[in-house]
């Protein structure tokens, strides 16, 4: 696996390299989600004192938390090669056969969106995880036949936003699953800092703490706001990104100190305007916020619901007190809600 290399970041290269550049290299460098790095460690000691592959891994959580990140650190661990692919691009079942043929022993396969993989490739993986075998029918009609080749030691590693799409033998085939979880303040804190001084730049303290506490408890977001606000410091010519600064970024970018977004208000605002609060059907929600379904309980609800402004009941989505309070909306009396 190529290293990443972090330093010497320029103000010509694109916002990818950038995120690439600032992706953690080191498990030293990867603040939080310390569960899972422990458990990991475990599993990573184990497999090298037995000179042997990892067990095959799923890591799962929202979007922006690392688990790319930690695929890699896995790898770099192994000193393995990581081949990277996606659920989407795997189509047809010759997709993940050219991919599994050509595996090495002890690389790790990578796959993200695993929850996008239809079910003719579950099928090709089966074999593949439980006992190194590819299966693979060549010719057609009654001269088809079945070939089994046999793949070497590798490591599986999926990612997804959402496990529950993932089917019962799939999941069964991981030898462990992990659960990654919004960073805490002072985690993303920590990311800012590290994140600002690979690119240079300098940022006061309460400059950090209010790009922590709008960057919804995300390592990416937050890289992206400190991206954003170093435009407007540099456009503007200071020195030091201040709190008046990234305050500015955040009201031009239409960001409230939560870390909401306009959609995130508007959501809340349909739900309140609307339907009286709730409880309201999550299609009949998408179409009136004229979005799609996934979209809405990918992205915007599982924020909502951490910081206590939307609630998920079986009649359908509710807003809090807290959303009414937060929008500066007046609450429904009991009448009212009758």
């Amino acid at each position: 696996m190529k290293d990443i290399k972090l330093s010497g970041i320029t103000k010509k290269e694109d916002d990818s390299h950038i995120d690439l550049a600032l992706r953690p290299a080191t498990w030293s460098e990867y603040v939080g989600q310390e569960k899972v790095k422990k458990n990991l460690r475990v599993i990573l000691d184990a497999a090298k004192k037995r000179k042997e592959s990892c067990d095959h891994l799923l890591f799962y959580g929202q979007a922006g938390l690392g688990k790319t990140t930690l695929a890699y650190l896995v790898a770099k661990e192994m000193q393995a090669h990581v081949k990277v692919t996606s659920g989407p691009t795997l189509e047809k079942m010759g997709d993940v056969a050219a991919i599994l043929s050509n595996l090495e022993k002890g690389d790790v396969l990578f796959i993200d969106e695993a929850h996008r993989l239809n079910r003719q490739i579950e099928e090709v993986l089966y074999p593949a995880l439980e006992s190194r075998k590819l299966h693979l029918v060549v010719g057609k009609g009654p001269g088809a036949r079945m070939l089994s080749l046999d793949l070497p030691p590798f490591t599986l590693i999926a990612a997804t936003t959402r496990a529950n799409l993932l089917s019962g033998p799939l999941r069964s085939r991981f030898g462990a699953s992990f659960k990654l979880d919004y960073y805490e303040v002072s985690d993303i804190e920590m990311i800012v800092r590290r994140s600002a001084k690979l690119l240079g730049v300098n940022v006061d303290e309460k400059a950090v703490g209010l790009i922590a506490r709008a960057a919804r408890s995300t390592p990416r977001s937050a890289n992206r706001l400190l991206k954003r606000v170093r435009d407007y410091s540099e456009v503007n010519n200071l020195p030091v990104i201040t709190e008046v600064a990234a305050q500015a970024t955040l009201d031009m970018l239409e960001i409230d100190h939560l870390g909401l977004e306009p959609t995130d208000r508007q959501l809340l605002r349909i739900i309140i305007e609307k339907f009286n609060g709730g409880p309201v059907g999550i299609q009949t929600l998408a179409a009136a916020l004229n979005d799609d379904r996934g979209i809405i309980e990918d992205v915007y609800e599982p924020y909502l619901m951490t910081v206590g402004l939307l609630n998920r009941t079986p009649a359908g989505r509710l807003v809090t007190p807290a959303a009414y309070k937060h929008l500066g909306c007046q609450a429904p009396t009991e009448g009212e809600l009758l």
